[in-house]
């Protein structure tokens, strides 16, 4: 069903990111489906970088979070085969590049949290979420982690 979603939308799976360090990306414990940290990384490979508020705009942070949620089910497919086995988004924690004194971290994130409710629903893409300011590795505009629900 995401996959069809997926293709209704006219979205592009970007490959999935190599581990960058010692983890796993996926980790399943009975039906719940953890995923490491993700980053913003488009169909062609490279990355979406930038700080959120001073080289990019709010929007621009949206749709690097927007991109994130696509290189994750990237990563979901390429460790399960498929997306099939997603039931719902449990919680997602997100984390976005920006200096002190950005305050609008909820925002940029609402860029993953729209794209999740698009392609699971209402009931099942929303979940419980945290959007938090840091700098990130390699400069990347957002990193976000989550925990599904598997059927």
């Amino acid at each position: 069903m995401i996959e069809t979603k997926i293709k209704e939308l006219g979205l592009e799976l970007p490959p999935p990111p190599p581990p960058g360090g010692i983890y796993h990306p996926v980790v399943i414990v009975d039906k719940m489906l953890y995923v490491s940290g993700q980053i913003p990384m488009r169909a062609d490979g490279s990355l979406i970088t930038g700080t959120v508020g001073k080289d990019m705009s709010v929007e621009e942070g949206q749709r690097a979070a927007r991109q994130v949620g696509l290189t994750m089910l990237a990563t979901i497919q390429a460790q399960l085969g498929n997306l099939d086995g997603i039931k719902r988004l449990v919680k997602a924690l997100g984390m976005v590049n920006c200096e002190p004194g950005f305050g609008s971290q909820p925002l940029v994130i609402n860029g993953f949290s729209e794209l999740m409710v698009e392609l699971l629903g209402e009931q099942n893409g929303k979940g419980a979420r945290s959007a938090v300011g840091m700098i990130l590795p390699r400069g990347v505009a957002v990193e976000i982690e989550a925990i599904f629900e598997l059927k």
